[in-house]
């Protein structure tokens, strides 16, 4: 779904600028919930939510959450433990990149009946959730749902997920330093160059085109950008360009 050339893949500047403004808004843990109904509603879902599966300084497991499902549901999971039958939670433990729930139709037994049971609380009949990795071993699971028909979920997933990929980096980082999870440090400066690299694949240009704007080539372009990355502390480009934006260094 995200292929191997990440950095020339453009997205939604409008929808996903005002989804990272809602984040970046945010000054409470408790108003993240707010920001996810609207990020629903922008979007089209039924629900979505955000699950810190791991923090570096929190000793215990899924140490945060928020969400949009009923609260009958998250009552019902968090008293039947359900992390751990979860299918999503499982399948998403070693994996990089998003999963469509239909791929989870294969799941054990009770994980079946798990999402049998989500399902009667109207949880949503389709999702796709999306893992993300951040400093010191953090995890988190970003993850959205519907109850479209599979076509129209299909169009939905896909003009959203490359969207999704960084609103849920940018969603991830506000959590953990926002609920006292991360240690909130400076990340290095970047130079000129890798800001100006790094804002334009924000804005969709492939690195070829920015190559002739900023007239360096295009191996170049591409050494800067890995630069931002290391720099920033990410794995992928779309978590450079949430961090950046989330530190006020480029504007998406």
């Amino acid at each position: 779904m995200t292929g191997s050339h990440a950095e020339e893949t453009p997205f939604c500047r409008g929808r996903l600028s005002s989804a990272l403004k809602a984040v970046e808004g945010v000054g409470h843990a408790d108003e993240l919930d707010l920001v996810l109904a609207e990020i629903r509603q922008a979007y089209g879902f039924a629900h979505a939510t955000l699950l810190v599966v791991r923090a570096g300084i929190s000793p215990r497991p899924y140490p945060f959450f928020c969400t949009t499902y009923p609260s009958e549901w998250t009552a019902t999971y968090l008293r039947k433990n359900y992390f751990e039958i979860d299918p999503v939670i499982a399948i998403s433990r070693t994996g990089f990149l998003p999963v469509d729930w239909y791929v989870l139709r294969g799941s054990s037994e009770k994980g079946k009946a798990f999402l049998s049971d989500a399902r009667a609380f109207g949880v949503g009949r389709h999702g796709l959730t999306v893992p993300v990795r951040g400093a010191n071993g953090e995890r988190s699971l970003f993850s959205v749902t519907s109850d479209m028909s599979r076509s129209n979920w299909r169009r939905l997933r896909d003009s959203s997920i490359c969207e999704l990929q960084v609103f849920s980096q940018y969603l991830h980082d506000k959590a953990v330093l926002i609920s006292d999870l991360r240690a909130s440090g400076a990340h290095d400066v970047l130079s000129r160059r890798e800001r100006e690299c790094l804002q334009l694949i924000a804005r969709g240009e492939p690195p070829k085109r920015i190559a002739a704007t900023l007239q360096i080539s295009e191996g170049t372009v591409r050494l800067y950008l890995r630069l931002a990355r290391r720099k920033l502390g990410a794995r992928t480009l779309y978590q450079a360009i949430a961090r950046a934006s989330l530190l006020e260094v480029i504007d998406v």
